[in-house]
C-alpha cells in the first residue's frame, strides 16, 4: 500500500480503533498491522501527539507478562474531533472516488 496515503489516514485509523474502548499502543499497532503494513514504531509518534492535544488519556495497567502498559483512552475532545475528522475523510474518499472513475 502506498505510504503516502498510508501517512495521512492513519491518526483517523488510530482515533476511530480507540472509539471502540481503550488499548495499549502495541494492541493498536497489531490490530492496525492486521490490515496494513506499518513500521512497528510509527503509531507511537501519532500517539504522542494526540495526547498533546489532549485528544487521549493515559493510564497503566499492571502486566502480569511484563512490565505495565500504558493505554489510551479518547477523550471527549478526541470523540468530537475523530467525528470531524471522519466526516472529512468520507468526503473526500467520495470526492476522489468521483474524480477516478471519470
Amino acid at each position: 500500500m502506498n505510504t503516502q496515503f498510508k501517512k495521512g489516514a492513519l491518526e483517523l485509523c488510530v482515533l476511530s480503533q480507540l472509539t471502540h474502548g481503550d488499548k495499549y499502543g502495541y494492541e493498536l499497532t497489531e490490530r492496525i498491522l492486521d490490515l496494513m503494513s506499518i513500521a512497528s514504531g510509527t503509531l507511537y509518534p501519532i500517539l504522542r501527539k494526540l495526547k498533546e492535544e489532549d485528544y487521549v488519556t493515559t493510564y497503566l495497567v499492571e502486566s502480569e507478562s511484563g512490565p505495565a502498559r500504558k493505554y489510551y483512552r479518547l477523550t471527549d475532545k478526541g470523540r468530537q474531533y475523530q467525528a470531524e475528522v471522519r466526516k472529512e475523510w468520507d468526503e473526500f474518499v467520495d470526492a476522489v472516488n468521483q474524480l477516478i472513475k471519470g
